[in-house]
């Protein structure tokens, strides 16, 4: 190719700077499709992106209904068993003042025992000492009364 001058005033282009001009515009038009390029590629990440995006909130979604499902399948058990502890809880609180009252009632029915028994044998020292006073008792009379009888007979 034959190259030519700039012809001073006349604003001819030369042949470089024609080739100059086409350098530019395929470099523009070859930046353009880089980034028209770019711009397909980021477009098509940015799908699969979104797609997979998509994709895990579905699977969010699922694994929360699946979540609140298996809160639902223990909720009973936890309100059965929730329900069982408050009434262990209240029976204790019960058995507690019982218990108490348990332990008082016999020793008071221990201290009771204990002073019957001691009465009780007590009375039947007395009732001893009692049957041996009535003998005796009755041996004097008995003595007495002969004596008696001895008299009334040597008067005769």
């Amino acid at each position: 190719m034959q190259k030519m001058k700039n012809i001073g005033s006349s604003g001819r282009l030369s042949t470089e700077e024609s080739e100059d001009e086409d350098i530019s515009r395929l470099a523009i038009s070859t930046f353009q499709a880089k980034e028209e390029e770019i711009e397909r590629r980021k477009m098509a990440v940015k799908e699969k992106v979104e797609l997979q995006l998509g994709r895990a909130e579905e699977e969010s979604r699922r694994l929360a209904q699946i979540w609140d499902e298996l809160e639902v399948l223990t909720d009973p058990m936890r309100k059965e068993v929730a329900a069982v502890r408050k009434k262990i809880d209240m029976a204790n609180r019960d058995l507690k003042p019982l218990g108490q009252s348990c332990q008082k009632k016999e020793k008071e029915y221990k201290e009771a025992l204990e002073a019957f028994q001691e009465k009780n044998k007590e009375k039947t020292q007395l009732i001893a000492t009692l049957m041996e006073l009535l003998t005796e008792s009755e041996k004097l009379r008995m003595k007495k009364l002969e004596e008696l009888s001895k008299n009334v007979e040597s008067r005769e």
